[in-house]
């Protein structure tokens, strides 16, 4: 058994395969200006909101692809751009989409078997999608996502 930066295992022998997925089409922002953002997207882009679950999020589509729009919450003192959103930084996550839910839960068993720590195991959200979350070695959060608008798409 080799190991590769890090405590993530590396075995052919291993019983479980690796799982696909379809590539990276899903992308969350935490962003200031959440309806200025949305405007920029649509009006300008050309994406269509695919939801709005409350006043502080929106899910824009282009038809193959997801953006979701978070609203930043701005710490003491007003700072604003990057300080402002948690950690300093904008990217909330990064998706990978994959064709069916039960994929998602193969990956969430592939990872874990290979030292890889869930940070949400798999669970059904509120739109019928399906994810869980884990992250790289830099501390980027990921989310394997089944996301049936865009799930077919290849």
């Amino acid at each position: 058994m080799r190991q590769i930066s890090g405590p993530y295992l590396v075995d052919s022998s291993m019983s479980i395969e690796r799982p696909s997925h379809k590539g990276l089409r899903h992308l969350a922002l935490n962003v200031q200006a959440l309806d200025e953002m949305k405007r920029f997207y649509v009006d300008l882009l050309g994406f269509i909101v695919e939801w709005e679950p409350d006043p502080d999020n929106v899910y824009l589509s282009s038809g193959t692809d997801n953006l979701a729009l978070h609203q930043a919450e701005s710490p003491p003192g007003g700072l604003s751009g990057p300080q402002a959103a948690p950690g300093g930084q904008r990217l909330d996550h990064l998706g990978l989409i994959v064709g069916t839910p039960d994929e998602v839960d193969r990956w969430a068993a592939f990872l874990e078997a290979r030292g890889v720590t869930l940070a949400a195991r798999p669970r059904t959200h509120r739109d019928g999608a399906r994810s869980c979350y884990f992250s790289d070695p830099d501390g980027n959060t990921i989310q394997m996502i089944y996301h049936a608008p865009i799930s077919g798409s290849r």
